[in-house]
């Protein structure tokens, strides 16, 4: 088996993971505390890549990324086909399993214990690291699981932005299809195992962080 696309979806996912937790984690505190015009809109749109087919989203992040578009025209930055298109697309996908999961478990928090810190005189952002966030933690972690799960497994939108270059932006998703395509089945099948178990690994990883302690 190759290995080139395992190391790039691992690359991919890692960096995608961390987008997807500093975003996800931000949006999540901001949806469970905050009440403004235009919230239900805005979670709709955070939560329309979950719906919409992976086609869709990855002509938007064209329209977004592609010349013309705000990230070519106002940043400069160019980076259609390449591997951080890769990592865009990923977080893309995976975002809203983070956000939903994480704002949750962010709203169940009690508000009581919330209260007593600010009583003894704990500011907004210590409560939140100190009281809110550890409290919350195991479905940040769950929704951190799923949306690196789903990043790593992002095959539609990938594809989209950052096409299936052997050695380049080719991941293990989009190397399973090609594989399929060339009928290298053997190979189709060790990648597909792969997957398989890493899928597996992080959906029981989620359950286990369901249990109750």
């Amino acid at each position: 088996m190759t290995w080139h696309p395992v190391i790039l979806s691992i690359q991919v996912t890692i960096v995608a993971s961390l987008l997807i937790l500093i975003f996800g984690l931000a949006l999540a505190v901001l949806l469970a505390r905050s009440h403004f015009p235009g919230k239900v809109v805005f979670e709709t749109l955070i939560n329309l890549p979950l719906v919409l087919p992976p086609s869709v989203v990855g002509y938007y992040l064209l329209l977004i990324l592609g010349k013309g578009g705000p990230v070519v025209e106002w940043l400069g930055w160019r980076s259609l086909f390449t591997w951080q298109a890769a990592v865009i697309a990923s977080a893309v996908v995976g975002l809203p399993l983070m956000v939903q999961a994480s704002k949750g478990a962010i709203a169940n928090v009690d508000p009581t214990l919330e209260k007593v810190a600010r009583t003894l005189g704990s500011s907004e952002r210590e409560i939140l690291w100190r009281v809110t966030l550890p409290l919350a933690r195991r479905g940040i972690l769950a929704g951190f699981t799923l949306g690196s799960a789903r990043a790593l497994g992002e095959f539609g939108a990938t594809l989209m932005v950052a096409g299936s270059i052997p050695g380049r932006t080719q991941t293990l998703p989009l190397a399973i299809y090609d594989a399929v395509q060339s009928r290298q089945y053997d190979l189709a099948n060790q990648m597909v195992l792969l997957m398989t178990i890493l899928s597996f690994l992080a959906l029981w990883g989620v359950r286990r962080l369901e249990q109750p302690t």
